[in-house]
């Protein structure tokens, strides 16, 4: 006789976790099915090892630039394996802290690969051995991985994943990046940062493409003064791996040209774990490469749930955890509000930071709203000033009809911590004005945004 639960959930990761805790303190008997490491690639291999490795690459920089503080300190090097092995440490220390949140809600972990089957079943293998399991409702949260481009094969050596990157063995003297989003700039920053030539190639016309165009010069503009080569609206053909170098052939407007590299890093975004998890057999719709859901995030087969990245939402740790718990509420029975897609925010963790929400300009304009735009630079901050982190500003952008805010896009020091008070303000319908009349602490980085909405009324005090 299988074992019987309320919900079985397919992968550990971000949405995984976060949905099996609220569905047991809703008081349902839950399991989750985990192949690898509780946490999923997220906590292991993405987000919080990513930050570490950043701040590691910040401390160093602010060592090489202490005196500019008034302070004399000796020459400073990276040790690349500490730094590593740091990174490391803290994945493997939070991986343990969710395996203490599954002990503390009572939820079963089994371990091996999932599979739903008919019948409200899955199906779970390990080392040759299948076991199956029932559940009322059984929740897919297998996430992504890295995207593989056809022309340019990852071999693990000198074409590397996100995850070899975390990994390497020793700091190559040179770094070909493919791909500018999130994961391109913030391992760009990472070994530029420690000394490695560094070069990127995007598609697209500008750098981190889906930002405010804005916020892509900014960025650009502080990466070339770090010594990072940039070539956009270009495409990397083919690598020649044969050498004791990669050869890559790259396709530029102003035609091909070759970039020697030590290590090419494949970003070029992620891709959804769909497969062999049993949806052909089952029926479950696909579209695109991601799993077709409601807004409940029910599939088309009754009882089988999709968060995350496997359906069609942004790829956002954030975004699986809200969307798994939306679900499992929604099964409890509680009354829920569909996620509004357009108030998530995006966060970019190189140096300068990045955090946006909302429209950009150029999407509000195409969206047919007249628009008012206030821009207030952290040059003009005084905290940023004494902080030593004048760069960036904060952009915000107002219909100028009912004061609706449409969007906001900062870049500069800690803005990722700042955002959040522009997603709260636009879920509760703010407007411009009110923004205005709320007292920020002074002096704070978060002051630039009431100034920045100052701006776009013609209102600004410090500029």
């Amino acid at each position: 006789m299988a074992a019987q639960y309320d919900v079985i959930l397919i992968g550990s990761g971000p949405g995984g976790y976060v949905a099996a805790i609220r569905a047991s303190q809703l008081g349902m008997k839950v399991a989750i099915v985990e192949r690898e490491n509780l946490g999923g690639i997220c906590l292991n291999w993405g987000c919080i090892p990513t930050k570490a490795l950043l701040k590691s690459a910040q401390v160093f920089e602010y060592i090489k630039h202490a005196k500019d503080y008034g302070i004399n300190v000796g020459s400073a090097e990276a040790d690349f394996g500490a730094v590593i092995k740091r990174s490391r440490d803290v994945a493997n220390g939070m991986s343990k802290g969710v395996s203490f949140l599954m002990k503390k809600n009572k939820i079963d972990i089994i371990d091996g690969f999932g599979k739903v089957k008919a019948g409200k079943k899955v199906e779970v293998e390990k080392d040759g051995k299948k076991t199956e399991y029932s559940a009322k409702h059984i929740i897919i949260a297998t996430g992504g991985r890295a995207r593989q481009l056809p022309n340019v094969p990852i071999d693990g050596q000198k074409v590397i994943d996100y995850r070899k990157a975390m990994t390497l063995e020793k700091q190559p003297k040179s770094l070909l990046v493919i791909g500018s989003g999130a994961i391109g700039v913030e391992f760009a920053y990472v070994y530029a940062a420690m000394g490695t030539k560094v070069t990127i190639v995007e598609f697209m016309p500008n750098i981190v493409p889906v930002e405010d165009e804005d916020i892509s010069k900014e960025l650009a503009k502080h990466y070339k003064k770090l010594g990072v080569d940039i070539h956009t609206n270009s495409s990397v053909e083919k690598v020649d791996t044969s050498g004791s170098v990669a050869k890559a052939t790259v396709k530029t407007p102003t035609g091909e040209i070759t970039i020697e590299a030590e290590v090419v890093l494949s970003a070029a975004g992620v891709v959804a774990n769909i497969e062999n998890i049993g949806l052909e057999e089952l029926g479950i719709k696909v579209e695109k490469g991601k799993i077709v859901t409601d807004d409940y995030y029910r599939t088309n087969v009754d009882g089988v749930y999709a968060i995350g990245d496997v359906t069609k939402g942004q790829a956002l740790a954030h975004v699986a955890s809200a969307e798994g718990i939306l679900c499992v509420e929604h099964i409890a029975g509680l009354h829920v509000e569909p996620i509004n897609y357009n108030n998530i925010p995006g966060c970019t963790y190189c140096s300068p930071e990045i955090a946006s929400v909302g429209y950009t300009e150029k999407a509000a304009k195409e969206a047919g709203y007249e628009v008012k735009v206030g821009k207030f630079p952290f040059s003009a901050s005084g905290k940023a000033k004494a902080a030593g982190h004048s760069d960036g500003f904060v952009k915000v952008i107002f219909d100028a009809k009912y004061g609706e805010w449409l969007g906001a896009h900062l870049i500069g020091a800690n803005v990722t911590e700042m955002i959040a008070e522009v997603v709260v303000a636009r879920k509760l319908e703010t407007t411009g004005h009110e923004i205005i009349k709320s007292v920020h602490p002074h002096p704070t980085m978060s002051e630039a945004i009431m100034e920045a909405a100052a701006a776009a009324y013609g209102e600004v005090i410090h500029l």
